[in-house]
């Protein structure tokens, strides 16, 4: 009797089987039907007949990469921008304190400073009225050239990233680490404008010219410095601890801390150490801007403030250091641009 049940429902189970397999086949059946009968339905497209065009394009083959340098990143001002807005977005990310960090850390130096120099060594012997403000006129100038010196050398190796796969200006990596810079220094500068319209800044021409001119030759300084050692460091990339070691000192290279009649004396005594001194394009520009800043904040009358605080020649070696910071300038694009071939394979 099982037997005989299994048989029938192996029997059963077989003629299921069977019955999809047929209702299966018959659905694909009807389906090709009915696509046969839609494509018998579309409309045919007639014969193309004539000669066969062939298009040949007479132009000269363009290199994709970018070549435009300096010029180039101000033209696209859109992504300037957006690079300047990553960079930002990197340094605060995961901070408490954020953009606070660009302030507490300066105003904590000139804290130490100030007692150091000004109270405990009084360097300026009581010869330089207003020295709280010499020193932070000096110091808010020396901090943006440094930062900018400092994030412009790592600039190109830390957006690698960007750099292989997007076309772009290389350039515009240590170009935005100027205006980061000037992100973070420009409250300073309003604040030091405050300070000096409070303790008594009278307008001249004279110190208008030394500011434009100081400013000048601060930022072309700075970008002759950071587009050089950008492509230094892709290279080698000690060139960006070499960077921030030198960093570390400026403040002790520029009349800052001291005045400059302390470094007149060496005029003398030292004629060569004060050429050296006076050969830095940051210290020229220093002096310039302390003349713009400081010196106006003085009641100098007959002038010996103005004679012993700066050089007699501070006018024409500010000339010379504009057309020097300039050539330089150019000397670091075409150097730049010479290394950029080789940014891929060393990234």
């Amino acid at each position: 009797m099982s037997k005989a049940a299994d048989r029938a429902a192996n029997t059963a189970a077989k003629r299921n089987k069977t019955d999809e397999k047929g209702r299966r086949f018959n659905a694909a059946r009807r389906a090709r039907k009915v696509m046969e009968k839609k494509a018998d339905s579309m409309p045919v497209p007639p014969a193309l007949d004539g000669p066969k065009q062939v298009r040949v394009v007479n132009a000269e083959l363009v290199d994709p990469s970018p070549r435009g340098g300096i010029a180039e990143v101000f033209q696209q001002r859109y992504l300037l921008r957006l690079i300047v807005g990553r960079q930002l977005a990197q340094q605060y990310a995961a901070s408490v304190l954020g953009l606070l960090w660009s302030y507490i850390q300066p105003a904590m130096r000139f804290g130490v400073y100030f007692f150091v120099f000004g109270v405990v060594l009084k360097t300026h012997g009581g010869n330089t009225p207003n020295f709280a403000l010499h020193l932070f006129s000096g110091m808010v100038m020396v901090s943006y050239f440094s930062e900018t010196w400092r994030t412009g050398t790592a600039s190109v190796r830390s957006n690698r990233g960007l750099l292989l796969k997007m076309r772009m200006p290389r350039e515009i990596f240590p170009v935005a680490s100027m205006v980061v810079a000037m992100y973070h220094t420009g409250p300073q500068i309003l604040i030091l404008l405050v300070c000096c319209a409070i303790v008594g800044w009278h307008f001249s021409f004279a110190a208008i010219a030394a500011g434009l001119l100081g400013f000048a030759i601060l930022l072309l300084f700075a970008m002759a410095a950071t587009l050089f050692f950008s492509a230094l460091n892709v290279l080698y990339k000690d060139f960006q601890n070499i960077v921030a070691t030198f960093t570390q000192f400026l403040h002790f290279m520029v009349p800052m801390m001291y005045p400059f009649s302390f470094i007149a004396k060496l005029q003398d005594s030292h004629p060569v150490i004060y050429q050296l001194y006076m050969a830095n394009p940051l210290a020229e520009a220093i002096l310039l801007l302390q003349r713009f800043l400081w010196y106006p904040t003085l009641d100098d009358p007959d002038g010996k403030l103005l004679d012993a605080h700066f050089p007699p020649d501070m006018w024409e070696r500010g000339l010379i250091m504009l057309v020097i910071s300039a050539g330089l300038v150019y000397l670091s694009q075409k150097f730049f641009t010479r290394l950029e071939p080789q940014f891929p394979e060393r990234l």
